[in-house]
């Protein structure tokens, strides 16, 4: 068996959020020294609440290092073609949970939001949305895929993350960098999205999901043939240990450890509060 994305769980929301900000840190860090810069690509959904918990309280203890927004550069991993201060705007959400919360002394990062021009023209929006991308990571024809130092993910009940949808044939696409999608399953339907390849090529991949409502999902995508096929599971396998998955103890509650399971899984759940986890 090949290399296996890395599993963390926690009894509650701040003993996750404690950990997701040491790794973070780790990966802005990393970013720093490759090349000065930290370049990240965030998802909507409940993530942005969880980033803030993390990346904003007052931290538990550790001494990990400190976050300059300064020199973060943050994408959306996928965005809705809504104005920006539309209650479905990925952009909206992240504003209102992280961005107008950070202190001056933190300095404020450098974000990609759409142009709201091409709210009609989706195709459009995607070719400018890529156009910054290029800019930011070199020309498409000098670099075939951007590497950002780190992704941050959500997963839909569906087993959706960014704006791929299982059985969707955005899936298929390999040579974008950016795509438009017009039919989402997900309202609203016109969205763009980064390409499978792009979030399989980050350096770093990291997916937050938490309650009870993600047990079902969580269990598809670990434990049957079929989930592996959908969005999240092909992150896994494109990805492997480059992936980390942080959960709380309700997200997994019910998964029965048995020799159904790889190994890397039973050995890496984690479910104390008090655990220290060692980030791989």
């Amino acid at each position: 068996m090949g290399k296996q994305p890395n599993l963390y769980a926690f009894n509650d929301i701040s003993s996750l959020a404690n950990t997701l900000r040491t790794y973070v840190i780790q990966c802005q860090n990393a970013g720093f020294e490759r090349h000065g810069l930290f370049k990240v690509a965030v998802s909507g959904g409940s993530l942005p609440s969880t980033l803030a918990k993390a990346l904003l309280e007052p931290s538990q203890g550790n001494s990990e290092g400190v976050i300059d927004f300064a020199k973060w550069e943050i994408f959306f991993a996928d965005e809705r073609a809504v104005p920006l201060d539309d209650a479905d705007s990925n952009y909206k959400l992240l504003k209102e949970e992280l961005l107008d919360k950070i202190p001056k002394e933190m300095g404020q990062p450098n974000v990609h939001a759409i142009d709201v021009k091409y709210l009609d023209d989706v195709q459009e929006m995607a070719d400018q949305y890529q156009e910054a991308l290029m800019q930011s990571f070199a020309a498409k024809d000098s670099v075939k895929l951007p590497i950002f130092d780190l992704l941050l993910l959500g997963c839909g009940p569906d087993g959706h993350t960014c704006s791929l949808f299982p059985n969707h044939e955005l899936l298929r696409e390999s040579d974008a960098w950016v795509a438009p999608i017009e039919d989402s399953p997900k309202p609203p339907a016109k969205r763009i999205t980064l390409s499978l390849p792009v979030v399989t090529h980050g350096t770093k991949i990291a997916f937050v999901a938490t309650g009870a409502g993600k047990k079902g999902i969580m269990k598809q995508i670990f434990d049957t043939e079929e989930g592996r096929s959908l969005p999240c599971g092909l992150v896994n396998e494109g990805g492997a240990d480059k992936v980390s998955w942080f959960t709380d103890s309700a997200a997994v509650e019910g998964f029965h450890l048995s020799r159904a399971l790889p190994t890397w899984f039973r050995e890496r759940i984690r479910c104390k509060k008090s655990q220290h986890v060692e980030l791989q």
